[in-house]
């Protein structure tokens, strides 16, 4: 981004009212039986599901505080030599800031309470009405994941409802990427893939709140998940400046350091994160061989806290990102000598300023600036088409938000409004005759005029626009006796290609049965999500409807049909079950019927995709998590999903060319490639002493649907033929085969006076070896293979 506009950028937002934060404040005082402040007590503040802990110790006046918390149900124990450990269970559902006193009684025996004493308390969530689910930074840091992973999304592929794909995708429920992530009060719907932009660095979170079912109304846009994330704060930390450095090394050449600096000064908290990675297999292999595949990257992150008074608090958060990469080559490709690049960047910024009105009620405002830019480079011996892009997007978020608790109910209603300016070039060529013969049964005649090798020209797009999306929402969670209701309403207006309002009710309703610590839920949901802005002109334009056939035209009545939001209704019915105070079982079934499905295509396997829609689908689906809390140094989690996903066709929007499109038009309900019998993910962590740890992650994936190819044709087909050994084309419908991938870490911590100094990992993704696909010829984004067994080491060293 230029530097004249980056400082006009700044001006701007620095002008109208900061943005809010996402985050709960818990303060309060501690007092002996006689009423007198007690001075440097513990305080811990814990959620034993997620693992998140927090710990501080009182002041000379007995008080403390604590900030930059994660909306959720706490245990808080207070514990100080001669008095009895004094436990609650404290509620934080808002920002606005909770304050509690608590009174130590006078110990007659030294003994401690164990996080099992607390009971069924710490294992099921009585207030929570749909499927929610947490992680904390010591977990995260802890999971084997590749040393080349570069975003959250091996993360989120613990938690149940997602199917893996390429390049780090993900499948929520059945869905296609349609994630918001949600960075302290900032929303990003981008497609955070590998191939689409920079994904958010795992190295700059604190926690992970994952919403799956029954979305609260405050989220709006691509909600088949919502990632809630709450990033690291130095506000409170303590030490005027402290900071660490981490190096990593994998197969593939992968090279990668993270440092950080944080630090409090009085009222000012501030963290520096930067991030560098380079690696010889950047994206996913298209073959076995891994050809053309280098690339690298490199993110910033920095937040700055201010207390400005008891009332008001202000945050800043700026990310930067870049990513330069060769797109990986078929062998045919390589043997032509094609030598594609991408070059992916991005700038976010987010001001931020919460004020509380009185002791039970904040007024926030949001103000958010997000740009991405990326461009695709073309070599002269790109084959069997050369294609080229220049993609520009921004989002510019204003929000306002008023909070208030209210007896037993928490109310929470605000305003948003989004402007979203597109600008896309694109141009498109045919270099290898054999690609569209027009004595081939699969030709496709608007293509001849873009057929370099029997002399036609390059097609060439370039188009600019403007879309708003301006929605308003109230919800309200509220107690009484053993229920807990979420009650939220919203409106979301869309006007950018298409025009379009839904209002919303979401609904959900939990009962919670102490004498089993059992928890029942249900809920329904009304979900409107607006199409992906990535190359939502190209397929959307007159202009490309010179690439439609004729036969599809006069099919559709037209050549190209805009795409409209997809509406969806969401029903879920769930139960959480807490097991010997050690264990907890959270089961859930639900359904959606969509209508004008989103979904992306491929443009002939370039690696540029495009967004689609089909008339509707339906999805079922069920899912398993397990959480085994700390017991004699062993913890860990099972996550098991399945869904199966049935779409109606026609196309009802976006760009269709080719004979497949006919064939999708005129077809009745098929299963889509997002379809999944079953997967299965296991954590488990075991500590062997205070210092050594090991951690495990099994993956069990039975086999995304792949396209119906003909066996025969494949094994005449030099960039496919040893690949078949690894799916079933035999399958109804077709699929690639089941995998099993095994991942395992092992670390020392050095720990001195309290602190850590320094920390040494070493991991092996893929322990098997397995060789596996995650689809196969693919209509929708080709074909991709997991990655080989790699050996990795990092250290870290605190300072």
């Amino acid at each position: 981004m230029p530097v004249r506009r980056t400082i006009f950028l700044f001006a701007w937002l620095g002008a109208r009212v900061l943005s809010a934060q996402s985050a709960a404040i818990l303060s309060g005082t501690v007092v002996d039986p006689n009423d007198r402040a007690v001075q440097d007590a513990r305080v811990t503040l814990s959620h034993a599901l997620s693992g998140f802990q927090r710990e501080t110790h009182t002041q000379a006046d007995g008080s403390f505080s604590l900030a930059n918390l994660p909306y959720q149900s706490y245990v808080l124990a207070v514990s100080k030599d001669g008095f009895a450990e004094e436990r609650q269970t404290v509620v934080l559902r808002s920002n606005v800031p909770v304050s509690i006193a608590v009174r130590l009684g006078i110990s007659e025996h030294s003994e401690s309470l164990s996080v099992s004493a607390f009971g069924a308390a710490a294992l099921v969530e009585p207030e929570t009405t749909g499927t929610r689910t947490e992680l904390t930074a010591s977990i995260i840091e802890r999971m084997p994941t590749s040393i080349g992973a570069r975003g959250l999304e091996s993360v989120l592929l613990s938690f149940p409802g997602f199917a893996a794909d390429a390049n780090g995708a993900i499948h929520p429920r059945g869905a296609h990427n349609q994630m918001t992530y949600v960075v302290d009060g900032m929303p990003i719907s981008d497609q955070l893939t590998g191939a689409f932009a920079n994904a958010i660095d795992p190295n700059i979170v604190q926690t992970i709140e994952l919403y799956t079912g029954n979305i609260p109304a405050e989220f709006g846009s691509k909600i088949s998940g919502v990632a809630n994330i709450t990033t690291i704060s130095g506000l409170g930390s303590g030490r005027r400046f402290s900071g660490n450095t981490q190096w990593s090394a994998a197969q593939f050449d992968t090279l990668s350091q993270v440092t950080q600096l944080s630090g409090d000064v009085g009222r000012f908290g501030y963290v520096a994160s930067f991030t560098t990675l380079k690696s010889h297999r950047y994206l996913d292999q298209v073959s076995l061989d891994n050809l053309h595949n280098g690339g690298n990257s490199e993110r910033g992150f920095g937040r700055v806290d201010y207390q400005a008074s008891p009332r008001d608090s202000l945050r800043l958060n700026v990310f930067l990102g870049r990513s330069s990469f060769e797109l990986a080559n078929l062998r045919s490709q390589q043997a032509a000598g094609q030598r594609q690049r991408q070059l992916l960047r991005d700038f976010s910024a987010s001001l931020g300023w919460v004020h509380s009105l009185s002791p039970r009620a904040t007024l926030d405002s949001t103000t958010s600036y997000r740009a991405t830019i990326a461009q695709l480079f073309p070599s002269p011996a790109d084959t069997p088409v050369t294609a080229a892009q220049a993609r520009h997007l921004s989002t510019f978020t204003e929000a306002a938000r008023f909070s208030v608790i209210v007896g037993r109910h928490t109310i929470r209603t605000g305003a948003d409004c989004q402007h979203f300016p597109v600008s896309e070039n694109f141009t498109f060529g045919i270099t290898e005759p054999s690609f569209n013969d027009p004595r081939s049964p699969g030709f496709i005649p608007t293509l001849m005029a873009y057929d370099l090798s029997r002399g036609g020209g390059l097609f060439q797009f370039s188009k600019q626009k403007s879309g708003n999306l301006v929605s308003s929402f109230v919800q309200d969670q509220a107690q009484w006796g053993r229920f807990a209701f979420s009650l939220g309403l919203r409106y979301d207006d869309y006007r950018f290609l298409v025009n379009g309002h839904q209002l919303q009710p979401r609904l959900g309703v939990s009962y919670h049965l102490r004498e089993t610590g059992t928890v029942v839920r249900a809920s329904y949901n009304r979900v409107y999500q607006t199409p992906v802005n990535e190359n939502l002109l190209l397929s959307n334009s007159s202009e490309s409807a010179v690439l439609v056939p004729a036969s599809v035209r006069a099919r559709l009545g037209g050549a190209i049909l805009a795409i409209r939001p997809e509406r969806q209704n969401v029903f879920e019915v769930g139960l959480q079950q807490g097991i010997f105070s050690r264990a907890s079982v959270n089961a859930v079934y639900y359904y959606k019927d969509e209508r004008d499905l989103h979904d992306n295509d491929n443009f002939f396997n370039t690696g540029i995709i495009f967004p689609t829609s089909l008339k509707k689908s339906r999805v079922n689906g069920a899912e398993l998590r397990v959480t085994l809390l700390p017991a004699h140094g062993l913890s860990g989690s099972l996550s098991l999903t399945h869904y199966h996903v049935v779409v109606t066709p026609p196309f009802t929007g976006g760009l269709f060319i080719g004979q497949s499109a006919i064939l999708a038009l005129s077809s009745g309900p098929f299963i889509i490639d997002h379809d999944q019998q079953l997967g299965a993910q296991a954590n488990l962590q075991y500590a062997l002493s205070a210092h050594i740890w090991t951690s495990w992650a099994v993956r069990y994936d039975s086999g995304l649907v792949t396209n119906p190819s003909d066996p025969a044709v494949v094994r005449k087909e030099l960039d496919y033929a040893d690949l078949l050994p690894y799916v079933n084309l035999g399958a109804n419908p077709p699929r690639v085969r089941p995998r099993t991938i095994v991942d395992f870490a092992v670390g020392y911590e050095k720990v001195a006076e309290g602190r850590r100094r320094w920390d040494f990992q070493f991991q092996i993704s893929n322990l098997t070896d397995r060789t596996a696909l995650y689809n196969f010829q693919s209509i929708f984004v080709g074909t991709r293979l997991v990655q080989p067994r790699s050996l990795g080491l990092k250290f870290r060293r605190y300072w």
